[in-house]
C-alpha cells in the first residue's frame, strides 16, 4: 500500500528512481544534489543494483552510457557547474540515442555561482547546451507527488525514446521536506523496453517517427557506437542524403510524439484574463498568488509546464484565443519568457516577473505583479 512521509525532495527522487527500475548509477557530490547520491551509495547495494562514485561529472555520465547500453536503467545527478561539465556527453547520448536520466538541481550562477540558493538558470542550457541540432526531453516537477511521478516518467521517456532526459529541479525543491505519499508499487507504469534480437547490423534503421529498438548488445554481435555522425549500421558517414535521413531521425521520434511527452496543469484558465507562466518552485507561489486573485475578484489562472522541453506550444496558443495577457513569472533573468514572446500573437500583452538573486518568489510578490498587470 503506499505511504504518507515527510521526505527531502532530493530523496523523492531517489527513491522514485528505484522504483522505476533504476539499477545504475555514477555520480559526483555537488551542492544541492549530493542527498540523492548518498541515498543511492546507501540503498543500491542492498538491492543488488550498482552505485558508483566518479571522479568527475564528465566521467559519472560516461558511466551511464556504457551501463545503459549494457542494458543498465541509468542516473546521475548533479548541478550547474556538473552540468555543465556533462554537455559533451549528452550530445552523444543524443547522437549515440542511448537512454539516460540526467537530475540538474539548479543552483545560482553562472560558474559556481551561489551553491545554496535557488535559480532557474539552467532553462536554455537545458534545451541547448550541447552544441548541434538536436532534440531534448526536459522534465520540471513542481509539488511533491509531482517530483516522484516525474522522476519516473523520465525513465520511461528516456527508456521508450532512446534519448537523454533531463530532469530539472531548483534548490529550494531540491532541498525542502515535503509532505509526500509514496504510491504503491504496480499503481504507477514502469515502461520496460523488451531487447530486440538482431538479424542483421542496421541497427538505426527504421521509418521516420517511429522509436528505435533496445538492442541487446554484447551477446556477440559487433555492433557500432560512434559519436560521429552514422549510418544506419552506426558507421561514420558524411553523405549528405544519409545525414539527412539520420538527423530527422533522432528530431521525428520525439516531434512526432508530443501527445506523448508534454505534460501541463492548467488551474482556473477557462475564464483567466491574466494567464501566468510558470513552472518548478515559481508554479507553487503563482499558484498560491492565483488564488488569492481570484478572491480578490481578478480572473486569472495558472498555466504549469511539467514538460519544459519540448515546449507546450500547442497547448499554451490554445489558451491565447481567449486570453490577451500573459505572465511569465521565473528565478532567471528572462530564458522561458523568450519562448511565450516566440509563440504568443501579437494581440496578447507580455510582461514578466523575473529575479536572479537567490530568493524565491513569495505568492504576494506574484499577486502584486498580477494585479498591476489586470488593470
Amino acid at each position: 500500500m503506499s505511504q504518507r512521509k515527510v521526505l527531502q525532495g532530493n530523496i523523492i527522487i531517489a527513491k522514485a528512481a528505484l522504483a522505476a527500475g533504476c539499477d545504475f548509477f555514477a555520480g559526483y557530490p555537488i551542492t544541492p544534489s549530493s542527498e540523492i547520491a548518498q541515498y543511492m551509495s546507501k540503498e543500491m547495494p542492498k538491492m543488488e543494483r550498482t552505485f558508483i562514485q566518479m571522479e568527475d561529472e564528465i566521467a559519472s555520465l560516461g558511466a551511464c552510457i556504457g551501463a545503459s547500453l549494457a542494458g543498465k536503467k541509468t542516473l546521475t545527478a548533479t548541478s550547474g557547474p556538473g552540468f555543465s561539465l556533462m554537455q559533451e556527453h549528452i550530445g552523444l547520448a543524443v547522437m549515440a540515442e542511448v537512454p539516460v536520466v540526467i537530475v540538474n538541481v539548479m543552483r545560482g550562477g553562472p560558474s559556481t555561482g551561489m551553491p545554496t540558493k535557488p535559480a532557474q538558470a539552467d532553462m536554455m542550457q537545458a534545451r541547448w547546451g550541447t552544441h548541434g541540432d538536436h532534440p531534448i526531453i526536459a522534465l520540471y516537477p513542481a509539488f511533491s507527488e509531482e517530483i516522484f511521478s516525474e522522476t519516473v516518467r523520465a525513465f520511461n521517456l528516456a527508456e521508450k525514446y532512446w534519448n537523454p532526459v533531463i530532469l530539472l529541479l531548483d534548490e529550494v525543491l531540491g532541498k525542502a521536506h515535503m509532505d509526500v505519499e509514496i504510491p504503491e508499487p504496480g499503481s504507477y507504469d514502469v515502461y520496460w523496453e523488451k531487447t530486440h534480437e538482431i538479424s542483421d547490423l542496421n541497427i538505426y534503421d527504421r521509418k521516420l517517427g517511429e522509436n528505435p529498438p533496445r538492442i541487446d548488445f554484447f551477446h556477440g554481435y559487433p555492433i557500432h557506437i560512434d559519436s560521429l555522425e552514422h549510418d544506419a549500421h552506426g558507421w561514420p558517414s558524411f553523405d549528405a542524403k544519409t545525414v539527412d535521413k539520420m538527423q530527422k531521425l533522432r528530431m521525428q521520434k520525439i516531434y512526432q510524439n508530443l501527445d506523448d511527452i508534454i505534460k501541463y496543469k492548467e488551474y482556473f484558465l477557462d475564464d483567466a484574463e491574466v494567464l501566468v507562466f510558470s513552472f518548478g518552485i515559481s508554479a507553487r507561489s503563482a499558484l498560491a498568488a492565483v488564488k488569492t486573485a481570484r478572491e480578490q475578484g481578478i480572473k486569472a489562472g495558472l498555466f504549469q509546464a511539467l514538460t519544459v522541453w519540448p515546449f507546450p506550444r500547442a497547448a499554451m496558443q490554445e489558451r491565447f484565443k481567449k486570453t490577451k495577457k500573459v505572465l511569465t513569472v521565473e528565478m532567471n533573468m528572462g530564458q522561458m519568457k523568450y519562448e511565450v514572446e516566440r509563440i504568443a500573437p501579437d494581440d496578447v500583452e507580455k510582461q514578466t516577473l523575473l529575479r536572479a538573486n537567490g530568493m524565491p518568489f513569495s505568492p504576494d510578490e506574484v499577486l502584486e505583479a498580477i494585479k498591476e498587470f489586470a488593470k
